[in-house]
């Protein structure tokens, strides 16, 4: 679990161009103490095509997480959502109005973190080819690690879900995925608090 040596150590940008499940936290991009995007690049045939029901495509496009702590970028209905699981204390959602169209659409999770520091909040935007759909502000994050027992997957939800109220694993994407990317900003914390979040990361998987 502990990256020795780092597979993501110095990148900010991570591409995914096909369905993969079970890479371990350690090897995922890490989204805390930083402002994020995140990009889905879907394609939604026809309803007969995919032999889909009248409400849309439906599944995970992204997921890093559990039921007690993480987030998950899917489909539900035909709708994108973002939730984003506050160590099952709080469920921040983000949830565009329409379903999808037929056909290439960009997803995009925007989050603007509030730091210097850990935890601190940040506003989120959920965007669908460029337009805004949904924007919420919350006022913390998970600070340390978001989990030590599940899996960063694209495309499908292994294990437990981020928010069981709208689907059930494996949740797989019944769409066509092209890409999924992760630009991240620089992690906002000074060098004493880098060397604290190690350590209780360190002792949160021993």
């Amino acid at each position: 679990m502990t990256p020795r040596p780092s597979a993501t150590a110095g990148r900010n940008v991570f591409t995914y161009a096909s369905v993969m499940s079970g890479l371990p936290s350690s090897d995922a991009p890490s989204i805390l103490n930083r402002s994020y995007t995140i990009t889905a690049e879907v394609e939604i045939a026809e309803g007969r095509a995919l032999g889909l029901s009248a409400q849309g495509a439906e599944g995970m496009l992204v997921t890093m997480g559990v039921r007690f702590g993480g987030y998950g970028l899917y489909l539900l209905q035909g709708k994108p959502v973002f939730v984003y699981n506050m160590l099952d204390l709080k469920r921040f959602r983000w949830e565009g109005q329409e379903p999808l169209s037929p056909g290439k659409h960009t997803i995009t999770f925007d989050f603007q973190h509030d730091g210097p520091g850990f935890g601190k909040g940040g506003t989120g935007i959920l965007r669908v080819d460029n337009n805004e759909v949904a924007k919420q502000t919350m006022p913390h994050s998970i600070p340390f690690i978001v989990t030590i027992d599940e899996t960063f997957d694209i495309g499908v939800d292994t294990r437990t879900g981020v928010e069981d109220g709208d689907y059930k694993p494996p949740f797989r994407f019944n769409g066509k995925l092209n890409k999924v990317t992760f630009n991240l900003g620089p992690v906002v914390l000074s060098e004493p608090e880098r060397r604290a979040m190690h350590e209780r990361v360190i002792k949160a998987k021993d």
